[in-house]
């Protein structure tokens, strides 16, 4: 069941710099949220707190509060591993698992979560694949390795993985960047049927993207390089791009900067 993320005063670190301040928002259950802002201006790293991924990086720690409905995922003895298993995330660039095969990739995270009978593995690899949009390009060469594959099917086996193991939500950083238009367009179809089932946020440099998948959109900005960013604006997205209320908002929608 997709789940409604609510945000307090979020603020990380990574040591002693502060890479953004004081943000705060609610993402919809079953819903696109889009992040759009100039690169440095803490979309990514916001986007990996909600599922503390930026814990991975030394030093990295935020103060505030994520709640996935009513559970902080910040909260004492709350597990990491058990956070991002709940809140799965697909990178920018494609990144299958190399040394394995197709089926194996989507296959994985259920082999570490728990024991499964081959026919249910089976059952479980041809739903995700069907759901990516990828089965019927994939369904006879499963045992070849998923680094064959061209960049956009990559990216959709790294989705199929991503969803096999029903996470509640999906973030998704920037994942038509290394993309081109023809599978861009192919991830963009499947985030819209996606969303029936997930609560997904998604990063992006390309405001027409934001405008065509997301429901709703946050534009993030920093006052001058070095400084912490910070969130300017979220609204429905035919707001945000046709009459935002704040001046920078619609100076980096109409490309004055950014």
């Amino acid at each position: 069941m997709a789940k409604r993320i609510d945000v307090t005063g979020l603020t990380a670190y990574y040591g002693t710099h502060k890479a953004i301040d004081d943000i705060s928002m609610h993402v919809e259950p079953m819903s696109v949220t889009a992040f759009i802002g100039p690169s440095g201006c803490g979309k990514s790293t916001f986007l990996r707190t909600l599922n503390r991924m930026h814990e991975v990086t030394p030093g990295g720690r935020v103060e505030g509060k994520v709640l996935l409905d009513d559970e902080d995922l910040y909260g004492p003895g709350v597990d990491p591993v058990s956070v991002r298993r709940t809140v799965g995330m697909v990178f920018q660039r494609p990144n299958p698992f190399p040394t394995m095969s197709i089926y194996d990739n989507v296959a994985a995270g259920l082999r570490l979560n728990g024991s499964y009978r081959k026919s249910e593995l089976d059952d479980i690899v041809e739903k995700n694949l069907r759901g990516a949009n990828l089965w019927n390009e994939v369904k006879d060469r499963l045992n070849k390795p998923g680094s064959g594959l061209s960049g956009g099917q990559q990216q959709r086996l790294c989705i199929a993985r991503a969803t096999a193991v029903e996470p509640e939500v999906l973030l998704m950083d920037e994942p038509c960047s290394a993309l081109d238009p023809i599978s861009t367009l192919a991830i963009e179809d499947l985030i819209g049927q996606l969303k029936s089932t997930f609560t997904i946020v998604i990063v992006t440099h390309n405001m027409q993207q934001a405008a065509r998948v997301s429901d709703r959109t946050a534009f993030f900005n920093l006052a001058a390089v070095g400084q912490p960013g910070k969130l300017i604006e979220i609204g429905d997205t035919d707001r945000i791009f046709s009459n935002p209320t704040v001046r920078a908002t619609e100076d980096y929608i109409s490309g004055r900067f950014g």
